[in-house]
Parts: structure tokens; sequence; C-alpha cells
């Protein structure tokens, strides 16, 4: 039998990086949420999209994230159950006593971790970020990122100063006179 999921043995470091792993536009969400802390009205208007639509895509990225630290999740297996695991994580986001389907228990327990201890993730995100953005290996794809475009900007003025001159364009003949 698998040890059960306990989502307190997960550290702020631990979050970061589970964060960090997922397609940016899904961590980016989930940062904004969760580790944050912002309203979901907020969040949809951010996203310029509707409550309903924000929480579903909150859904599918936190299922994402369970999955990836360890926890027990699947995909909803019709559009039914999903939006009653939508209503049942919205709920529980709002109300910690809010009633839950097993299936979606570690998904709520990680969203409540990922909330109760926000600001503590977000600033080991701060801070990898930094860290990232100092390192050697940044800087030199910076350089090589400079050095393509100076390179680019070259070739595309030598391109334009020795291109062949435009052709003359055929004199306008008048239109006969009627004599």
């Amino acid at each position: 039998m698998a040890p059960a999921f306990d989502v307190s043995q997960l550290s702020p470091a631990t979050l970061a990086e589970a964060l960090r792993s997922l397609p940016p536009r899904a961590g980016t969400l989930l940062r904004r949420r969760l580790a944050r802390g912002e309203a979901l009205e907020d969040c949809a208007t951010f996203y310029g999209v509707s409550l309903e639509a924000f929480s579903t895509h909150l859904l599918r990225e936190a299922l994402a994230l369970t999955a990836r630290t360890g926890g027990q999740s699947r995909e909803p297996v019709s559009a039914e159950e999903e939006a009653a695991w939508t209503r049942q994580l919205s709920a529980a986001l709002g109300r910690p006593s809010a009633s839950v389907s097993p299936a979606l228990a570690d998904t709520v327990a990680l969203c409540q971790r990922l909330l109760a201890i926000g600001p503590a993730v977000e600033s080991t995100l701060d801070a990898l970020d930094r860290e990232e953005a100092l390192s050697p290996r940044r800087r030199r794809e910076d350089i090589l990122r400079r050095g393509v475009v100076v390179l680019l900007l070259a070739l595309a003025s030598y391109l334009y100063w020795t291109r062949p001159p435009d052709p003359a364009e055929p004199p306008v003949r008048s239109p006969p006179s009627a004599r």
C-alpha cells in the first residue's frame, strides 16, 4: 500500500521547485492565486476570462502540481466531474471545512498548504529567480543573444547597402495626339 500523501512535509523550497517545474503559464497561474493569495476575481480579471474558466484552469494546474509533488491525482473522466471538482476546489479554498471528493482530497490539501505558506514559497521563488538571473549560464545566454542580434543587424545592413539598384521605370508614353 502506498504511503499517505502528507502535505505538511512539503517545504516552501519543495513547493517552489514543483511550481518552477510546471509549464510557465501553469506555474504563474498557481503562483498568483495560491502563493500570492490573490482573489479569484482579480486573477480572472488579470487573465481576461470568466470566474468559471479561471477556476477550471486552476483545477487542471493544481492536479498537475499534485502529480509533481507525489500526491494522488487523476484527470476528471467527464465534463460533469470536472465541473463538480472545480466547484469543490473553489469552495475548499474559501472554506477549509468544505467536503470534497476523495479523488480530489490530495489536490485540495496541497492547494490549502500552498495558501498557508504562500509568502514563504513566494520569497523562495523570488530568491531562485534572482539566483538564476545572476548565474554564469544566464549571463552567457544573454551575451549570445546580444551577439546574434548584432549579427542580424549587420547582415541586414549589408544586404540593404549592397542591393542592386532599382530598375529604371519605363518612360510614360503620352497618348497619341489626334491630328
